[in-house]
């Protein structure tokens, strides 16, 4: 089977460690539990800032955000390990700007996923990422963003989600913890 994995927010906490950064480099102490409110990807009006200056200050924290110590998501790294034991294809498709392509496939292998630079894929727009998506002919699709998943529901693919605050409107399989996986997969959803 081929599987495909959006990295950020579905194996590793990204907006979570994000949201630490940004506390300590603004001096704040913003309660984690805001956070977990949030109905909407952007993390920015929680620190007071516009959508400008959200933009400004996450573009100016990504070296820190992608690059230190984000934790995958339990049970992320050894479900990823086990698929691949099991002879599935493990494809990575991530919007992560182009600049930073390289350094994330290292980033992941260095965390124990299991890579096949053949099958990692970054660098797009989200209209792009669906023609990969698309194109790859996967089996399963996991991702935490909704226009991606909206976009994918009616093709002859299997889309799951990982849940998150702000995609709880979405009727559709999704998974908490990576450990659920293969109940999830046996259920038919």
């Amino acid at each position: 089977m081929k599987f495909g994995f959006d990295i950020d927010d579905t194996l590793i906490n990204l907006r979570e460690h994000a949201f630490h950064i940004y506390n300590r480099k603004l001096n704040r102490n913003v309660e984690v539990d805001l956070f977990h409110k949030l109905d909407k990807v952007e993390i920015h009006e929680l620190f007071d800032m516009t959508a400008q200056q959200g933009s400004e200050m996450w573009n100016s924290s990504l070296e820190e955000i992608y690059f230190t110590s984000c934790p995958p998501y339990p049970d992320a790294v050894e479900t990823l390990q086990r698929l691949e034991s099991e002879g599935h294809e493990i494809y990575y498709i991530t919007a992560r700007p182009e600049a930073y392509g390289e350094r994330t496939m290292q980033w992941m292998i260095d965390n124990q996923f299991p890579v096949d630079q053949d099958r990692f894929y970054y660098g797009m727009n989200d209209e792009d990422k669906v023609h990969i998506i698309k194109e790859l002919e996967l089996d399963y699709y996991f991702d935490d963003k909704p226009i991606i998943i909206e976009t994918l529901r009616n093709l002859p693919i299997k889309v799951f989600t990982k849940s998150q605050s702000y995609n709880q409107h979405l009727e559709i399989p999704r998974i908490t913890n990576w450990s659920e996986l293969d109940d999830l997969l046996q259920n038919g959803d």
